[in-house]
C-alpha cells in the first residue's frame, strides 16, 4: 500500500481493489437504539371518599347500634333524599336528608338536658312576637339542635327534657306503659276525700279513662295542694281531669318526670343528665 493509499474514514481492505472495508451489521453488531425514556406517571394522591358510611350516620344519631342499621338499611327501612337505599356501604353528605323508619335524623353526638321551666314560657314557638319560648333558656347549653320531649303548658313549671336523639324521643312521645311523673298541683278549690277518692278510682275523659297512680294531700299545706302521680300523656291530661270535676287548676309544677328529679335544679336552669341517668331513661 502506498503512503498515498492513507486511510481517510476507514481501515483498507488487502483484497484487490483496496477497497474501504464497510461496517458489518451481523453478527450482533448493529448499533443499540436507546428507547425513549417512558414518562413518569404523577403519583396521583388518594382520593379520600366522600360522606359518611350510611351505619355510622344512623348509630351516630342514636337510633341504633352500628350492626342494627345494617338489618334496617337491608330491609330498606332508611332513606335518602327520599329514596330507599339497601346498599352496604352507602355513603351520605351532612347536606342530605336521613330518614330512619320514616322520621328524620341527624348524626350528632347525643345530647340530654334538663330544665326546670319557669312560668311564662311556651314549649312550642309562638307566633306572637316577643314571646318567649323554652328554647331561649337552654340556648346555650349546646350546639346541636335539640328539641323538648313532651310539653308543659305556658303557666306550667318543672321538669323539661331537651334531646337531639330521635329514638328516646319517639319512645318517650308514646310509650306502651306511660312516663311516671309526680305533679304538685294548686286548685281554685278545696278537695274533698271523696274527691280523692274518685280521682283514685278513675276518671273517664272524652278520650278514655285516666287512671292515676297515686294523689295525696301535701302534708303542712291547704287542702286545695295536691300530689298526683300519673303515668299518662294525654296532652293537658292533668287540667282536663280536674276540669270535668268542677276544678279549676291555677298551678301545675311537675316535681319527678321518668325518676328525673329536680334536686340541685333551681327554677329557670337547666343541666345536663348523668350517663346514669341516660341509661335509666331510656329503660323505661
Amino acid at each position: 500500500m502506498s503512503k498515498n493509499q492513507k486511510s481517510s474514514g476507514g481501515k483498507f481492505s488487502g483484497r484487490q481493489g483496496g477497497g474501504k472495508i464497510k461496517k458489518s451489521y451481523a453478527r450482533g453488531n448493529a448499533p443499540i437504539k436507546s428507547k425513549p425514556a417512558a414518562p413518569k406517571e404523577e403519583s396521583k394522591p388518594a382520593v379520600k371518599a366522600e360522606g359518611i358510611r350510611l351505619n355510622k350516620y344512623i348509630a351516630n344519631s342514636g337510633a341504633c347500634s352500628r350492626r342494627d342499621a345494617d338489618i334496617f338499611i337491608q330491609a330498606g327501612n332508611v332513606t335518602v333524599n327520599g329514596t330507599p337505599i339497601t346498599e352496604m356501604g352507602y355513603r351520605v353528605k351532612l347536606s342530605d336528608e336521613v330518614k330512619f323508619d320514616g322520621r328524620r335524623i341527624t348524626p350528632e353526638k347525643p345530647e340530654y338536658i334538663l330544665l326546670n321551666k319557669p312560668r311564662g314560657f311556651f314549649t312550642t314557638g309562638s307566633l306572637d312576637k316577643g314571646n318567649k319560648t323554652v328554647m331561649d333558656l337552654v340556648a346555650n347549653a349546646t350546639k346541636s339542635k335539640i328539641v323538648p320531649v313532651g310539653k308543659l303548658d305556658r303557666q306550667a313549671t318543672g321538669l323539661l327534657l331537651f334531646t337531639n336523639d330521635g329514638a328516646l324521643e319517639k319512645q318517650l312521645g308514646k310509650p306502651k306503659n306511660g312516663i311516671r311523673q309526680i305533679f304538685h298541683v294548686e286548685l281554685n278549690k278545696p278537695l274533698s276525700f271523696d274527691d280523692l277518692k274518685k280521682i283514685n278510682d278513675g276518671i273517664t275523659l272524652e278520650d278514655g279513662k285516666v287512671k292515676v297512680q297515686d294523689v295525696s294531700f301535701i302534708d303542712n299545706r291547704p287542702k286545695n295542694e295536691i300530689g298526683l302521680e300519673i303515668n299518662s300523656v294525654k296532652p293537658h291530661v292533668v287540667q282536663r281531669l280536674f276540669k270535668s270535676m268542677g276544678f279549676e287548676v291555677e298551678k301545675l309544677d311537675r316535681v319527678v318526670f321518668g325518676g328525673l328529679t329536680k334536686k340541685d335544679l333551681p327554677r329557670g336552669n337547666w343541666r345536663p343528665l348523668t350517663k346514669q341517668e341516660i341509661i335509666n331513661i331510656k329503660m323505661l
